[in-house]
């Protein structure tokens, strides 16, 4: 498998007023192209620092980070936003939509972003909300939709780029538990298409889905182990045919 992670003894410090927060302390980790990682954790562990750092929203204090081979631990805040754009697909528990933008325009925006000419871009993104299956839906705005085809047109928009990774963060947590099991089928047939995706939660029943679990405790790696076949969680609904 091709790496497209690579974490060497990354420590991240914050500075609040006279004291030093270690969030991060000698975090070493890889995550290979093709791979279904849950990152765990309870709250102040340094879930969502490592998340941050992961997504390139954030740099490590000191050590390395190299993203599909390249090291951006020491990159500029325009050059982090090159890579998030084109290489890192998110996906976030309050969906982050344009309230006013319709479907297609919300699928559309990292589109926008990276330049794309305006019939490549609706194209695109009507191939992403295919995808989905919200093809029927991609004209109303978000108001207009549950918070499952919410979840859904966030999906399609992580997808539109084709990112090297797809990152949710807590993907399910403002769904009820069935609209969580159709959203984490589709994640379910995203990665067997050959999608990276690296879903960070404080859910056991979530994390059961992935195929590799890393846990995180006060700031370090706790435990990162394979989740073998018959422990991995089978989402309940058939949810997607894609």
């Amino acid at each position: 498998m091709t790496n497209v992670i690579n974490i060497k003894n990354i420590s991240k410090t914050y500075i609040m007023g006279t004291e030093q927060v270690h969030a991060l302390q000698d975090v070493s980790l890889q995550i290979n192209r093709g791979e279904y990682v849950a990152l765990m954790g309870p709250s102040g562990s340094g879930k969502s620092t490592l998340m941050n750092i992961v997504g390139c929203l954030d740099t490590p204090t000191s050590g390395l980070y190299e993203f599909t081979g390249v090291n951006v631990s020491e990159m500029n805040d325009n050059e982090l936003a090159k890579i998030r754009n084109k290489e890192i697909g998110f996906v976030f528990q309050t969906f982050n939509l344009i309230p006013r933008s319709n479907a297609l325009h919300n699928v559309e925006l990292p589109l926008v972003y990276a330049g794309i000419h305006a019939a490549e871009r609706k194209r695109l993104a009507i191939e992403a909300l295919t995808h989905v299956q919200l093809e029927d839906r991609m004209l109303h705005k978000p108001n207009e939709l549950s918070g499952g085809q919410r979840q859904r047109v966030a999906i399609a928009r992580a997808l539109v780029t084709k990112p090297s990774i797809i990152l949710a963060d807590e993907p399910t947590g403002n769904l009820d538990s069935k609209t969580g099991e159709d959203i984490m089928a589709l994640f379910n047939i995203l990665h067997q298409q050959g999608n990276t995706i690296i879903l960070v939660t404080h859910e056991l029943d979530i994390a059961e889905h992935a195929h590799r679990t890393i846990r995180l405790r006060d700031g370090r790696v706790e435990g990162d182990e394979i989740v073998p076949p018959e422990k991995r969680r089978v989402p309940k609904s058939a949810g997607f045919v894609i």
